[in-house]
């Protein structure tokens, strides 16, 4: 989200949501959201900044251990995190400082597919895999390979056939756990409480009830896991209003529909009184014995349906 100024044309503040979540039933840890450049004290870089502001440091060590995308890995970030004792994983970029660029221990374009190269620099091992293009993983929690292995649809000789290949086990630990964190965003979207606004912070307050929801509908699966998504959006909803859920309509058949009391005349002047009958919601609610030409064609009974007298609608409200 940006935020555009017009007394500054062109100045656009940038608002960014850093979020740890679990990535076991995507439920939002924490999370902050990212200002400017003095949002993080420590200023070793936003993605390391954003990482070491969100980790709790009372379970370092603990046996957590966490997943990143190539937007947040670094070489510092992983080492450090591995003195502390907290293992990491994660995508990096070729191109960041401090990984490996050797070129003789490198994959390139005419790789065999599942071809696997990996450098190790004390705790942290960089792996390099041929899939449908290079994946690059670096881990301090995992050997490079352990004997895992995917199945892949490969062409050859004009046919496609499936053969089994050998699968790094970060990349395995990683396409695993990171489904955590796109579960947390499809929670959010599900039932989102977003709509279109000019304001940068009612942007920011929805998301915030969006995270609330989302955190309170795993909690209550968690515990009781009786409730689908959309009912516990439903009952929370209604009881954030104060009011009582309304109950399902009621379903009738499609026979249930107005037709002539009788076959109608050719004479078009008794068209309008011809077969009338003596409407049975009005005699037995009102003691009135008015007529009506209409009558239910599922009911067979005679019921009134003229603008200030709908008796045929108030007759099966009643069934």
């Amino acid at each position: 989200m940006t935020r555009c100024t017009k007394v500054k044309p062109g100045l656009k503040l940038g608002f960014k949501f850093f979020v740890l979540s679990d990535s076991s039933n995507g439920y939002t840890v924490d999370f902050s959201v990212y200002t400017g450049k003095n949002s993080f004290p420590a200023d070793r870089g936003l993605s390391y900044d954003a990482v070491m502001s969100l980790l709790d440091r009372k379970v370092l060590g603990s046996g957590y251990h966490v997943y990143m995308d190539d937007f947040y890995t670094s070489h510092k970030l992983f080492t450090d995190l591995f003195a502390q004792k907290f293992g990491a994983c994660g995508t990096y970029r070729d191109q960041r400082k401090d990984f490996p660029k050797t070129a003789a221990n490198s994959l390139s374009r005419s790789s065999s597919r599942g071809s696997i190269r990996w450098i190790r620099d004390g705790p942290l091992v960089c792996v390099k895999w041929m899939d449908t293009q290079v994946v690059s993983v670096c881990s301090t929690i995992h050997a490079a390979y352990t004997g895992e292995r995917v199945q892949r649809k490969i062409k050859a000789q004009d046919t496609w056939k499936t053969k089994s290949i050998p699968c790094p086990a970060p990349v395995t630990a990683y396409n695993q756990h990171m489904g955590g964190v796109d579960l947390s965003d499809q929670l959010l979207q599900y039932y989102t409480a977003q709509h279109k606004t000019m304001k940068w912070y009612r942007k920011i307050f929805l998301h915030f009830l969006d995270i609330a929801a989302s955190n309170a509908f795993i909690l209550h699966k968690e515990l009781h896991g009786n409730m689908t998504h959309d009912q516990f959006m439903e009952e929370l909803i209604a009881e954030l209003c104060g009011a009582s859920q309304k109950a399902a309509p009621k379903q009738f058949s499609t026979d249930h529909v107005p037709i002539p009391g009788a076959e109608l005349t050719s004479d078009v002047r008794r068209i309008a009184s011809v077969g009338r009958r003596i409407c049975v919601h009005c005699k037995a609610v009102h003691g009135k014995k008015l007529q009506t030409p209409w009558k239910c064609q599922a009911c067979d009974v005679p019921l009134c349906l003229q603008l200030n007298r709908n008796c045929f609608q108030e007759w099966h409200k009643s069934l």
